[in-house]
């Protein structure tokens, strides 16, 4: 196997997902390389939610593979799809904690439905988590108690509650503070580098793309299709595509008026 091939964790070839028949993508492919912090982007409706439930096994295709560890998460089933799905972890959007857990309890709940550990044990990696994230004592608050930041970087504990090799985020600093967007994307980039995790995150702010994505694709919502991949910001200014150029630099053609 070719040492390119060996870096790929996430393989999706030939994907094509939509609704009630109508697709939202169309054939689409592309690689996720191991330990990168990888960014899918697109204007409204394009399918970024639609590809991101697919990664997570939420929804399967019309058609097409999506391998983890050139695992088929499509085909996987029983035990062996559970397998699967233990080795990412998924934070989503807003965070989606439980409100009446403290975010101890909300760090415990994973270990508790998948692991035999004892609640000694159990703790103790919860409050681990929850101190990789910046919140040591925070251990005993309700979400309602503590901000929006906060409250998406518990999500992200929560999230590597079982150690995954793969991080999946759901617009993870929308409606965020610019100073507080940038902590989360700080934090991010952190984890990314000390943890060797390989994140995945749906986004459409352009500011944090930039800081934290080593690569990114952008899916178009006319064609179904994936029209641009690489650095955003070499895309930013070499991008063959005037309209992914136009992204990147938050420009908007007069016909679009």
């Amino acid at each position: 196997m070719a040492e390119t091939e060996k870096e790929k964790i996430i393989e999706v070839k030939g994907l094509t997902a939509g609704y009630g028949g109508e697709p939202v993508l169309d054939n689409i492919s592309f690689d996720v390389k191991k330990g990168e912090v990888f960014v899918v982007l697109g204007e409204s409706g394009c399918g970024k939610s639609t590809l991101f439930k697919h990664m997570i096994g939420l929804l399967k295709p019309v058609a097409g593979e999506i391998l983890f560890d050139g695992s088929d998460m499509v085909k996987a089933e029983g035990t062996k799809r559970l397998e699967l799905l233990n080795r990412i972890g998924v934070m989503y959007q807003s965070g989606a904690l439980f409100g009446s857990m403290t975010l101890l309890e909300n760090m415990m709940l994973p270990l508790e439905e998948f692991t035999e550990l004892e609640e000694p044990a159990r703790k103790s990696i919860a409050t681990l988590k929850l101190r990789l994230v910046g919140l040591q004592g925070f251990e005993s608050h309700m979400p309602a108690e503590i901000s929006g930041g906060m409250q998406r970087r518990a999500a992200i504990a929560r999230a590597m509650a079982l150690d995954p090799k793969i991080l999946f985020l759901d617009e993870p600093s929308s409606g965020l503070d610019p100073i507080t967007a940038v902590k989360l994307d700080n934090l991010i980039l952190k984890l990314s580098q000390t943890l060797g995790v390989t994140f995945v995150v749906v986004s459409h702010e352009l500011d944090s793309t930039f800081t934290i994505a080593g690569r990114v694709i952008m899916l178009d919502k006319k064609t179904k299709k994936i029209i641009a991949e690489g650095a955003p910001a070499y895309l930013k200014e070499h991008a063959e595509d005037e309209n992914v150029r136009n992204f990147f630099n938050r420009k908007v053609s007069k016909d679009e008026f």
